[in-house]
């Protein structure tokens, strides 16, 4: 096992637009799979433990519905990208189990962004596998802070995992057979980490990139960062395959179906047909979807800041 992280620059630049965005009040007319997750049965426990999908030969979903949990498998080891929260970290933990790899092989845990639904479980995880925990800087000051602090309606503080490696834009994550291009994309939190990486099915390598977190929050200041992290995606040609950590996002869900809808394709296609997962050109719907909606919220909040007090 290795872990090499090396620095590189990426350019900046404003992606030209080609696709307009779906009208809300159309894609609220009917609720999808996918959208029920974060919606209607957002609350529904039972129904959030899914069993785990298998996206690529070396990419797993084992998450419950409402929120991405991924699972990279390598020739040293297993990779956890996010860990979901309580109360669905034990199911994590079993659809690891059922998808045929033990949780004790796992030898990162990548965390995007610092939210309880993407870091809750990491500390169990980490005390279980003896992972390495992996963030940016600003998104490990976030989940220090969520920890120093009593959960909501007074719940206890949530458990964090211990600071350990820090991201850093352009590094590289190296196991085994596989290696992580990871960049720092801030918007959604001051941090976000997201990553380039191979997937594969059949020993046929697809191009894949992984968004830590889109969408503008934090005022001004975040909606500045969301225009600029979308530009610089842009930048980052020849992606085939968009992993998302969320299935359904109210203002820039994943077009032509989300996580939910293309594994339903995958389990019902007919030999010789594509990976649903395999969709360059929905992924460059998405991405430049997500550069007009942080162009209209830095409008918004700049349009907020200059009002009148």
């Amino acid at each position: 096992m290795k872990h090499i992280v090396r620095m590189a620059l990426v350019a900046l630049a404003i992606p030209a637009v080609n696709f307009a965005l779906v009208n809300p009040a159309e894609a609220a007319a009917q609720e999808t799979l996918s959208q029920s997750y974060r919606e209607s049965r957002r609350d529904d426990v039972a129904y959030q433990k899914i069993e785990p999908i298998k996206a690529f030969d070396n990419l797993y979903y084992v998450a419950p519905g409402f929120v991405s949990v991924w699972l990279l498998v390598t020739s040293e080891g297993l990779i956890l990208i996010d860990s979901a929260q309580e109360p669905y970290v034990d199911h994590v933990i079993d659809n690891i189990r059922k998808a045929g790899f033990d949780p004790k092989n796992i030898k990162y845990i990548m965390i995007t962004h610092g939210h309880l639904d993407h870091f809750g479980g990491a500390a169990r995880i980490q005390e279980l596998s003896g992972a390495r925990v992996m963030a940016v800087a600003e998104d490990w000051d976030l989940i220090e802070q969520a920890g120093s602090r009593p959960g909501r309606n007074g719940a206890p503080a949530p458990r964090v995992p211990k600071r350990d490696t820090v991201v850093k834009e352009g590094d590289f994550l190296t196991l085994g057979n596989t290696s992580l291009k990871l960049h720092q994309t801030p918007g959604h939190t001051p941090g976000v980490m997201s990553a380039e990486f191979t997937v594969f099915e059949n020993g046929i390598p697809y191009k894949a990139f992984l968004h830590g977190g889109a969408g503008a929050r934090d005022g001004l200041a975040g909606a500045q960062q969301a225009v600029a992290t979308a530009a610089r995606v842009a930048n980052i040609v020849d992606i085939e395959v968009g992993v998302m950590v969320h299935s359904w996002m109210e203002t820039n869900t994943y077009p032509n179906g989300s996580i939910f809808e293309r594994a339903e394709r995958l389990k019902n296609r007919k030999p010789g047909e594509e990976n649903p997962f395999v969709d360059p050109r929905s992924w460059v719907r998405w991405r430049n979807a997500a550069s007009i909606n942080a162009a209209k919220t830095l409008a918004a909040e700049q349009a907020k800041a200059a009002a009148p007090k």
